[in-house]
């Protein structure tokens, strides 16, 4: 591309970890801002850039624009563009869909190095399914994901990809299966400068934290507006009612049934079922 700022390996080699915006888990350095040049191109790659979780990507924005202003450049196209996602996000009544690794521990433990590679490859699949599904991104952070669909049916149908994309292997280290536990709940949360807030996002990540891996459950409200549309080949299957921490009222869980998904798992974890 003319006039993109190159960097020999050689010279990339030399600078400091402080010439780079980010750094990820496994010390591979991205986004150079040593010199104006470099930074006038940071800012236009950043939203190029597959950030491990949302404390990345605030740490390196923050050592970019420390950069930009050290170099007297103004970044208003960059500030417009990163608060652009944000307006994006929809409103109203919509659905959370919430995933987490499970044995996260054992993961790290066995793979170390590796597992930085592994979390990255996770996130790509959960985020292009996602993406498929017509949802949006709210937050990557640790080991779980954040999305929001403005339809339920949506949401499901994400989940489903979901699923289906992480039974196809290839995983780093010679791990054969890693299983993500999907909870899928629905609400009217407030959208604020920082996200979403309101007790139907703690519901959401509750219902997601009791799953197993493998397994998609929901709450009632979001049974209710997608039974009547779930294609023939996805079946709910009713789970009770159940108490969970924090929340006031019980909430009644089914579990998603498909073709090719894990079927039989044990009771819900972290939640009391109501008699």
């Amino acid at each position: 591309m003319p006039g993109m700022a190159r960097l020999g390996a050689k010279e990339r080699a030399q600078l400091p970890d402080s010439a780079f915006a980010y750094i990820d888990a496994s010390g591979k350095r991205r986004l150079p801002i040593h010199d104006a040049a470099h930074v006038r191109n940071a800012l236009a790659r950043f939203g190029q850039v597959a950030f491990e979780d949302e404390a990345a990507r605030d740490r390196a924005r923050s050592r970019l624009l420390r950069a930009a202003k050290k170099h007297g450049i103004m970044p208003i196209g960059f500030i417009s563009a990163q608060l652009e996602p944000q307006r994006k996000l929809p409103k109203g009544n919509i659905t959370f869909l919430l995933t987490d690794i499970e044995g996260s521990t054992e993961l790290l433990g066995r793979l170390e190095d590796q597992y930085a590679k592994l979390l990255t490859d996770v996130r790509r699949r959960v985020r292009n399914a996602i993406r498929k599904a017509g949802g949006y991104e709210v937050s990557a952070r640790g080991d779980d994901h954040f999305a929001v669909f403005e339809h339920p049916t949506g949401a499901v149908d994400g989940a489903l990809r979901i699923q289906r994309a992480m039974q196809d292997g290839g995983w780093p280290g010679g791990v054969d299966d890693v299983r993500l536990r999907i909870g899928l709940h629905r609400g009217r949360p407030a959208l604020t400068d920082t996200g979403y807030v309101g007790l139907s996002v703690h519901a959401a990540a509750r219902i997601c934290f009791a799953a197993h891996g493998g397994q998609i459950v929901m709450s009632g409200a979001v049974r209710s507006g997608v039974v009547e549309e779930l294609p023939d080949e996805v079946g709910l299957r009713e789970l009770g009612s159940w108490r969970f921490r924090g929340l006031p009222e019980p909430l009644a869980i089914y579990q998603v049934a498909a073709d090719g998904l894990l079927d039989d798992f044990p009771p819900l974890r972290s939640a009391v079922p109501v008699e």
